[in-house]
């Protein structure tokens, strides 16, 4: 995946006009690493205290000029293991997530950026790579496009085995979008991962909010064989709602001739990407009756023929374009057009296949069961199976198209807490193992959980009446719970049950039946 280069002395300047600016609508701006709140060119960000319980805040040691940037949220390195920040959303709508990171030298000045994984609820978005930015003392931002299948959104760092450094995040934002931009891509299936976003022919200062109702950033792109335009122009209702200001420059041929450049200015990794391109101009230039229509291709192949560019403006988008390597716009001006061609504006972003999500009702039953634990795994957050390999700590998933927890498995883990109800809801379990903890309570029904066939709840603290439930467990083959404070007298198709491994010692006021 493609980031993006964000410069330090820009970043506080980046909105220069909107000192008196409230943040974008449906805006959640997190400050990682941060303890309190704070108010940057208008924009209101919030300390990440509410949305992530993992990780240490840590203060960069190099000097900025973005407050924002001057803190960290640090996570141990710890493989396969991800981190994630949860956002309340609303379900069924799109939205931008940009993260941003500035290494700062959090972990030594010795040690270089880490390497590492970034993932949104069960996708795995891209690799996060900081280390040719950061020794040009640049931050790097990524920005992604991605349904909200739930009421929450997890954004989440994840430790890999690129580097042996500990992976870390300096601010997140999460925008929503309106229901019709890039609405020709099929979120259910993949999301969008920003690789470029230009305005042509424009050499200032980033572009984005208020210009940009969404806070998208677009970079400049100019070329020395162009010639700007500088003109206002009045332009309204198009798809990707692009901010109007972007319209005011453009790149176009000197004259009526092939107008050719490379963009993005990057080479592309062999993927399938989404690319639109926008197009205005000035009325006064069509004045005599002028006209402007040109081919557009990208290399070498038809993008869009016989692009007629009116004052309203025209955009062409493709949801689905296969490329590799360094890629050429041309814009070939057809037969009888008496105008060189132009454009203003492009944005690319590849296609990220959508992962897997665990099962709605066996995510809901963990949550439940987590907030009931003390001491929980610090990686229970985010999707507790997805991607694969990095379920969280001690839980074991199903593969295929249908998601479940099919075993838990922390034992010796320090937890306490009891164990909350919602267990009966996992009926795909096959085994339950959270010995030598010091979880206290009844022990639920787990008589709905008709595939469990090991149930680990020895050296413990569970009190009250042994559970009957046990005996009508069909698959039922171990059962240890000794060493806990059971009382009364257990069931006598437990003792008799085939095939079952039985250890109840260590429980004072439990008592045989009769023989």
């Amino acid at each position: 995946m493609s980031h993006l280069r964000l410069i330090l002395l820009a970043v506080l300047s980046l909105v220069s006009s909107t000192l008196s600016q409230p943040s974008p609508p449906s805006a959640i701006l997190i400050d990682c690493g941060a303890s309190a709140a704070t108010v940057i060119t208008g924009r209101r960000w919030q300390p990440d205290g509410d949305f992530i319980s993992a990780g240490t805040s840590k203060n960069v040691s190099d000097q900025v000029l973005d407050q924002v940037l001057s803190t960290v949220r640090s996570f141990p390195l710890t493989r396969r293991r991800k981190f994630c920040y949860v956002v309340a959303v609303s379900r069924g709508w799109k939205y931008t997530i940009r993260t941003t990171y500035f290494y700062g030298g959090v972990n030594g000045k010795a040690n270089p950026p880490p390497v590492f994984d970034q993932i949104v609820d069960g996708t795995l978005w891209g690799v996060v790579n900081t280390t040719a930015d950061y020794a040009d003392g640049l931050a790097s931002y990524y920005e992604g496009v991605f349904l909200a299948q739930g009421k929450s959104l997890s954004v989440c760092v994840a430790s890999n085995s690129y580097t042996a450094s500990d992976p870390f995040i300096s601010a997140l934002e999460v925008v929503r979008l309106d229901g019709t931009v890039y609405n020709s891509t099929e979120f259910g299936g993949f999301g969008l991962s920003l690789v470029a976003r230009h305005a042509f022919g424009y050499s200032g200062p980033i572009i984005r909010f208020p210009d940009d109702e969404f806070d998208r950033f677009w970079e400049p792109y100019s070329l020395n064989s162009t010639v700007p335009n500088n003109r206002k122009l009045e332009v309204s209702g198009f798809w990707n709602l692009p901010p109007s200001r972007i319209f005011n420059t453009d790149l176009r041929a000197t004259q009526v001739q092939p107008l050719e450049f490379t963009w993005p200015p990057m080479p592309l990794k062999n993927s399938v990407y989404y690319i639109a391109l926008y197009f205005a101009h000035d009325s006064d230039s069509l004045d005599g009756g002028g006209s402007r229509v040109f081919d557009v291709s990208v290399n070498g192949v038809t993008y869009y023929k016989e692009l007629s560019v009116a004052p309203a403006g025209a955009v062409i988008f493709a949801s689905r374009w296969p490329l590799e390597g360094q890629t050429t716009l041309k814009l070939s001006p057809r037969s009888g057009s008496t105008l060189p061609p132009l454009i203003n504006g492009g944005e690319m972003f590849e296609l990220i296949a959508r992962g897997g999500r665990t099962l709605v009702r066996d995510a809901t039953a963990l949550n439940a069961i987590k907030r009931s634990f003390e001491n929980v795994p610090v990686d229970w957050s985010g999707d507790p199976c997805m991607p694969k390999n990095y379920s969280w700590t001690g839980v074991t998933c199903s593969e295929g198209p249908r998601i479940r927890i099919v075993a838990l498995n922390l034992t010796n883990m320090g937890l306490s807490g009891s164990l909350a109800p919602e267990v009966a809801r996992l009926t795909a379990l096959s085994s339950i193992w959270l010995g030598n903890n010091s979880l206290s309570g009844s022990i639920p029904d787990f008589g709905s959980l008709k595939l469990l066939e090991s149930v680990h709840l020895e050296d413990n603290r569970f009190s009250g009446p042994f559970p009957s439930f046990f005996g009508g467990v069909p698959r039922l083959r171990e059962l240890f719970l000794q060493n806990n404070n059971l009382t009364g007298q257990v069931p006598s198709n437990l003792l008799q049950k085939p095939g079952l491994e039985l250890r109840i010692s260590g429980n004072p006021f439990l008592t045989q039946p009769p023989r």
